[in-house]
């Protein structure tokens, strides 16, 4: 299975602020949509990614507040990515290696959308489930051999 996979049962809705986005904004703009991630762009590039586990770096710099910061000052500036023919399994491996919950998905410079850990565990599970399905049918339809009867 490949990201595009992936993409195509998410859809193409994606969420993005500037650098230059107040920290307070973009958070508000998380919680109203209930995403645990926001795409940094400028100029028509990604620049960063702005996840919960930024803005929780920021309430502690902050010593309890999120501050009145811009999103620059607190996003990650070198996001891993992936392209749309990414395979899942590499994507598991990165995702865990580097403890990424979120990814962009890139086709060179162009954001086709964002993957989380979610996505990509609900695709697995699914694919697991078809092929256990296909399995389970496959085994009731074995053909009995005269000699077994």
């Amino acid at each position: 299975m490949k990201v595009s996979e992936i993409l195509q049962v998410k859809g193409n809705i994606l969420f993005t602020v500037t650098p230059d986005t107040p920290i307070v904004d973009a958070v508000n703009a998380m919680e109203e949509k209930d995403i645990g991630s926001l795409v940094v762009m400028e100029y028509g590039d990604l620049v960063g990614m702005l996840t919960f586990r930024e803005v929780i770096k920021a309430i502690h710099q902050n010593k309890g507040s999120l501050g009145s910061g811009l999103v620059r000052k607190h996003m990650d500036d070198a996001p891993l990515t992936v392209t749309p023919d990414t395979e899942v399994n590499e994507v598991r491996r990165m995702m865990l290696e580097k403890h990424s919950r979120y990814l962009p998905v890139m086709n060179a410079r162009t954001l086709l959308g964002v993957i989380s850990f979610y996505d990509v565990a609900r695709a697995v599970l699914e694919a697991q489930s078809f092929e256990n399905k296909m399995l389970k049918a496959y085994i009731r339809d074995w053909p009995v051999e005269e000699n077994e009867e």
